[in-house]
């Protein structure tokens, strides 16, 4: 089945379509100026009239993957179609003209990731707080949570109480080396060795 829906989208599209095996189905990459065209075809001509769900994907250099999971209820096939815009501005054409069921996916999208799709009815917040500023599942976004308080996982060996010291220093994920997000993660890290380093009461010099 996979080969029979290779030939199809290469009859359609030509050469301006990617494709690869995925497990479970075809993975089919368009250009983002044939996103709807290639939605259109896999619902009208391929059978893929249910739609499953609508993510990015923050591939850092290289921009913004959008993917979309559909399936053939009459003729048993997955797809997953996929295409890239850009980093520095990263708008895409509305899927919900061809299924309506990506309004929500779309809108979840756009703000986990910044993506714009233009023409969608109402790209309104869906999961974050109002006031909330950016986009948490870009890879450049600091989860200030593990800044503001310690994180448990960067201890160093020493630090707990065990072991020897270390002189590698593990940062947080997501935490940047430099700036004021590093600087406010470093400063919990330097209270909790001060504190280490002072002596328990009655065991100081003085007692």
């Amino acid at each position: 089945m996979s080969a029979e829906l290779a030939d199809a989208w290469t009859a359609r599209f030509g050469d301006e379509v990617s494709m690869e095996e995925t497990f479970g189905g075809l993975a089919v990459g368009v250009p983002p100026e044939h996103w709807l065209d290639a939605l259109t075809f896999a619902r009208d001509d391929l059978a893929c009239g249910f739609f499953d769900w609508l993510t990015g994907v923050d591939e850092l250099e290289d921009g913004f993957a959008v993917v979309v999971h559909v399936y053939s209820l009459e003729r048993r096939h997955h797809l997953l179609v996929r295409t890239r815009v850009p980093k520095r501005a990263p708008v895409l054409a509305t899927a919900t003209g061809v299924y309506r069921g990506a309004a929500w996916h779309e809108r979840e999208t756009a703000e986990m990731f910044g993506i714009l799709f233009e023409g969608h009815p109402n790209l309104v917040p869906l999961l974050l707080p109002d006031g909330f500023e950016g986009h948490p599942l870009r890879k450049d976004f600091v989860l200030a949570a593990r800044v503001a308080k310690p994180w448990p996982g960067a201890k160093e060996p020493g630090e707990s109480g065990h072991g020897a010291p270390s002189r590698r220093r593990v940062r947080p994920p997501g935490v940047p080396e430099e700036g004021p997000w590093a600087a406010a993660a470093e400063r919990p890290r330097a209270e909790g060795r001060a504190k280490s380093a002072r002596p328990p009461e009655g065991q100081g010099p003085d007692a």
